[in-house]
């Protein structure tokens, strides 16, 4: 039985349709895309983010986006977290970890009623909600990818290394521990 659910979702341009490592998408949907090759489709369900590929080619691929590739700053961090501790709070969602680093963000989240992509969509639109109110959003569209990634955790054990690889998440990119209002303690059920 689902307990909870690691998820990882991405700003926008942090991850293309046609990454070389692999992605989950179908197809490349914007034509200038598809000069650096096709969809990646991939079904691995471990990452494989440290995997050797061409970063020169992924920096020509990102140029072709419509808009430059979003690096949260730390006030725009604290802004995502305000929109995501207000859905947290509104649907009462259990989050045991999140990571919110500059181009990606990690949370492991509790089953609810809700599947967890509803979930995701809920925070994300709050999140964007919250860094426009602020004067903080990195452009006018969404500063989010289309969807994510997801892992179903089944096991006390499963839930407690993926809170263990989520909080240990920020250091990997030399950036100090999180800790969130939102985000309560994990105990076995």
């Amino acid at each position: 039985m689902i307990r909870a659910s690691h998820v990882i979702f991405t700003a926008y341009g942090f991850w293309l349709p046609n990454d070389p490592r692999g992605s989950w998408s179908d197809f490349v949907r914007k034509w200038e895309l598809l000069r650096f090759g096709p969809a990646t489709k991939t079904n691995i369900r471990r990452s494989v983010a440290g995997a050797t590929h061409d970063r020169a080619q992924r920096s020509q691929a990102k140029e072709q986006l419509k808009f430059p590739p979003v690096h949260f700053t730390g006030k725009q961090a604290l802004s995502i977290a305000n929109g995501f501790r207000w859905a947290v709070e509104q649907s009462h969602y259990s989050v045991y970890a999140c990571a919110i680093l500059p181009d990606h963000v990690h949370m492991v989240i509790a089953r609810h009623d809700y599947h967890v992509e509803q979930i995701v969509r809920r925070l994300k639109q709050a999140a964007t909600m919250r860094l426009k109110s602020d004067g903080l959003s990195p452009h006018a569209g969404s500063p989010w990818a289309r969807n994510g990634w997801k892992v179903f955790l089944n096991t006390d054990a499963d839930i407690r290394r993926a809170i263990h690889y989520v909080n240990d998440n920020p250091a990997k990119e030399h950036k100090p521990p999180q800790q969130w209002a939102f985000v309560t303690p994990y105990t076995a059920i």
